[in-house]
């Protein structure tokens, strides 16, 4: 436990300069020696190297001086002082309380009261600690800085008392063997289907050159069909070396990913690809098949003299969060959030800081960004909460302006440090680190039911497999997701590069136009309307791309051409397919193209030929007053002739929902390469 406002009390130096002062409350002359040996022991340094203080030999003598003279309330406060520099706050606080019961103005400042106040709140004792506060905010000659942060202590008090008074439902449950052993886990990171976590383990190391012979590496685990987390299995040697590796943030699609590693400059035990730029820096490596590349420092404008730390992507791999901790001499530690973008040359731009209602002058760290784009979470000590570290969220708006900081609240947030959140696609599961009690050893990772007022929009995504229509071989297509309401691309994603399989985020409450293409093919196009609530799983489905070179019979279906009902005029939503198309025709000057309208059988017949007809026509149309030559463009009404689905096949349908969505797939703009 870390207390919020770790002040060194003002008592201390007080007594320690003033050592040669009798002026003291008891006249015992045996207490009044063990006291002065007290104020000396802290000087004499349990390793004199390290200088470190003897302040557990200061404590004891304390309490001898106590025992001589149990009214010797200088003793109290000194050792109360001593155990608040160990942690031990427990002890503390006890001797703060004895020695304001023995003289409840040890000094005009009144600053043990917010002593004592800032300890009761780190142990969660919030009455006594809003009681402390009044009494401390009574004096007049109080320290501005001590009264700043007391009216802080305060707000958190309450909070923290209300938020207990109205706790979440919170059951937390162990992850199981497959990932937690009796070596700390923690910073977990999952993928979009939700099939696979990667997270950090700290383990025993007789090769690391400390005390300790620790260091942290990077252990992978698959979900079983039986919802159970298999065996985690450490990153290759490649990715996992001898120093430490953390925090790491794994892509959409399980194939890139970003961690710290703080390098050692002389190249020893990292190469040279692992040099950086003074501290701890990111890392990027990628994988190609079944094997992950070396590791390089991440491209761009990131990494600094600074410590960089804790990413994490966006689903679309174009944006990332992470957090900056710079330490200059004489100042207090503080890190921050920053955000950096990806751009078209691969290299992340210069990062920038989030703004000064979610960064505090405290620590924000622990930072996620979830697969829906919008919703931020993270560990800061600088806004109200329990006490420590709490959790956050924010949400970004269709302004692209972040709200303010809400607290997760009671008892995902408690009076310790909660950090490591990492929360699920679907955003009905959280997961995050805890060395609670029951646990397989030290930290465990631990998931629990998100309360829906937490929740980010739910995010489903697309899978399967890019191939080659004639020879069945993997094309490594590239994929934009597009949001055809605003016209921006959402998601930039690729399929592996030797298997061609895919992951494509689909976050929920919009309606997406979906492009693949890839040079020498004709580019894929397929619609998404996520506002349907009846789309709860995700969607699998094979992308066949088809050669520009060869025989050109197979039609390609424009999924995102719209028209009203009985209309043929372009709908303003069906602009993003066509600019596509544009541009695949500009690409390739020497390809000709049928476009084909097609509507389903119902009706008359006649007006039918008319309708597809004249939709192909308006295709067509605005193709050519974009530029393309009228000469590459001719267009064909098919009405019915050539359905997807039958009226046998539709008619033997179990429900009139799939007998309409048929007659949807049959109503359709097509092209095909005719030369």
């Amino acid at each position: 436990m870390i207390i919020k406002y770790f002040l060194i009390a003002l008592s201390l130096i007080f007594f320690v300069s003033c050592s040669t002062s009798q002026n003291y409350s008891t006249k015992n002359k045996k207490a009044i020696k063990l006291f002065e040996q007290g104020k000396a022991a802290p000087s004499q340094s349990i390793d004199k190297q390290a200088h470190t203080p003897n302040y557990k030999e200061g404590i004891r003598l304390m309490k001898k001086a106590i025992e001589k003279d149990p009214t010797f309330w200088e003793a109290h406060l000194f050792a109360g002082e001593m155990c608040e520099l160990i942690r031990d706050y427990p002890s503390a606080i006890e001797h703060y309380k004895k020695a304001l019961k023995i003289n409840p103005q040890p000094s005009s400042t009144g600053s043990t009261y917010f002593y004592l106040a800032n300890l009761q709140h780190a142990v969660g004792d919030y009455d006594d600690a809003i009681t402390n506060i009044y009494l401390f905010q009574t004096f007049q000659n109080a320290n501005p800085d001590l009264v700043k942060n007391s009216h802080e202590i305060r707000a958190n008090c309450v909070f923290a008392k209300e938020s207990m008074e109205n706790p979440l439902d919170f059951n937390p449950i162990n992850i199981g063997p497959g990932i937690n052993t009796t070596d700390p886990e923690y910073f977990p990171t999952i993928t979009v289907d939700g099939k696979t976590i990667l997270f950090t383990r700290r383990i025993a190391d007789n090769r690391v050159d400390t005390p300790k012979k620790e260091q942290e590496d990077f252990y992978i685990s698959q979900l079983s069909n039986n919802n159970i987390w298999q065996t985690a299995i450490t990153m290759p040697s490649n990715v996992n070396t001898v120093n430490n590796e953390g925090a790491p943030t794994i892509a959409a699609d399980g194939r890139s990913l970003v961690f710290v590693a703080c390098p050692d400059v002389t190249g020893t035990n990292y190469g040279e690809n692992r040099n950086g730029h003074g501290s701890c820096d990111l890392f990027y490596t990628k994988k190609l098949g079944n094997r992950w590349t070396n590791p390089v420092n991440l491209p761009g404008a990131v990494n600094t003299f600074a410590w960089e730390s804790q990413p994490s992507l966006s689903a679309d791999g174009k944006t990332m969060y992470f957090v900056r901790r710079v330490s200059r001499r004489g100042e207090q530690k503080n890190s921050d959030i920053f955000v950096t973008r990806l751009d078209k040359n691969g290299k992340w731009g210069t990062a920038k800081c989030l703004p000064n209602y979610i960064n505090t002058p405290g620590i924000e760290e622990s930072v996620l960004i979830h697969p829906d784009g919008k919703t931020l979470y993270f560990a800061s000590r600088g806004h109200i909460g329990m006490g420590g570290l709490d959790l956050f969220m924010c949400r970004l708006d269709k302004n692209g302006k972040w709200s303010k900081p809400e607290n997760l609240g009671y008892p995902i947030n408690t009076q310790y440090d909660e950090n490591s959140l990492m929360v699920s696609p679907d955003g009905e599961i959280a997961f995050f680190a805890s060395d609670r009690t029951g646990g397989f050893g030290d930290l465990d990772i631990y998931y629990f039911a998100m309360p829906e007022a937490l929740r980010p929009t739910k995010t489903l995504y697309f899978e399967g497999l890019v191939y080659d229509i004639n020879t069945r071989k993997p094309v490594p297509g590239k994929f934009e997701l597009i949001d055809i309401k605003t016209g921006e691309i959402v998601i930039l994603s690729e399929a592996d590069n030797l298997t061609g399989e895919f992951i494509v985020s689909l976050p929920t409450n919009c309606e997406y136009a979906l492009n693949v293409s890839y040079t020498g093919y004709t580019f894929f196009s397929q619609n998404f309307d996520m506002k349907n609530t009846e789309i709860l799983e995700a969607i699998h489905m094979d992308v066949p791309m088809v050669p520009i070179s060869g025989e050109y019979s197979q039609p390609i279906i424009l999924a995102n051409i719209f028209f009203d009902l009985a209309k043929s005029t372009l709908r303003e939503d069906s602009y993003i397919e066509l600019t596509k198309l544009v541009d695949f025709l500009k690409e390739n000057e020497s390809v000709k193209i049928e476009i084909g309208g097609h509507t389903d059988s119902r009706g008359n017949n006649a007006k039918n030929i008319e309708l597809s007809k004249n939709r192909a026509k308006s295709v067509q149309k605005y193709l050519i007053r974009t530029g393309i030559d009228s000469k590459r463009l001719t267009s064909k009404g098919y009405a019915s002739e050539k359905p997807v689905y039958t009226d046998v096949e539709i008619e033997i349908m179990s429900s009139e929902k799939e007998k309409e969505k048929a007659h949807q797939s049959n109503r359709r703009t097509e092209y095909k390469i005719i030369k």
